[in-house]
């Protein structure tokens, strides 16, 4: 069974022609990554209008960073880190990261059903960005708490205070719909 999403794999002369300029395998490219890219975005943002442009913006990066790939990770998580980064540039330039109290899901399991999974997109949106975004990064998409730190360019003890009330929120507003959402169950404090 292949991967999919930011874990699929790139074939190195797909990856050679793009860093060429070939245009063709740049869409190669994109068409084997734009959903991930764009599924991270939208959790990120919460809203697509946003999460089109973070795609683009991104893409525009690896465009231009290719050559500055080394290959010691992974081309599914390199352009995974340019999505997370130009969601979070974004949010910042539309100053939604000011909320000092922090007023979703993100892609939920393949068995869940369509209605669950705009359910909790619909609950990552009554979030705050950066509730949401640390919500979604380190739950879903493994980042560490040093990762998420130097992403919000504050401490650790910022990125764990900012979890813990982004995973007391999200308990909260599934207490008050009374909401089942595949996985949240199983979230859990941050240490």
């Amino acid at each position: 069974m292949n991967a999919t999403g930011f874990g699929a794999a790139l074939d190195e002369l797909t990856l050679a022609r793009a860093r060429r300029g070939d245009e063709a395998a740049f869409e190669a490219i994109y068409r084997c990554y734009a959903r991930a890219a764009y599924s991270l975005a939208l959790r990120l943002c919460g809203r697509p209008d946003l999460a089109e442009d973070v795609v683009q913006e991104a893409f525009l990066k690896a465009m231009e960073k290719l050559a500055s790939y080394r290959g010691e990770a992974p081309f599914g998580a390199w352009l995974k880190r340019l999505v997370a980064n130009s969601a979070i540039d974004r949010l910042r330039l539309e100053r939604r990261w000011v909320d000092p109290e922090f007023a979703g899901i993100g892609e939920p399991q393949q068995e869940a059903s369509s209605e669950a999974q705009v359910e909790a997109l619909g609950l990552l949106s009554r979030m705050s960005a950066p509730a949401r975004a640390a919500l979604v990064l380190h739950e879903l998409e493994g980042y560490s708490h040093t990762e998420l730190a130097a992403l919000f360019g504050r401490s650790e003890s910022y990125s764990k205070s900012l979890l813990s009330r982004a995973i007391a929120r999200l308990r909260g507003l599934l207490e008050t719909e009374a909401m089942p959402v595949p996985g949240v169950e199983r979230l859990e404090e941050p240490r």
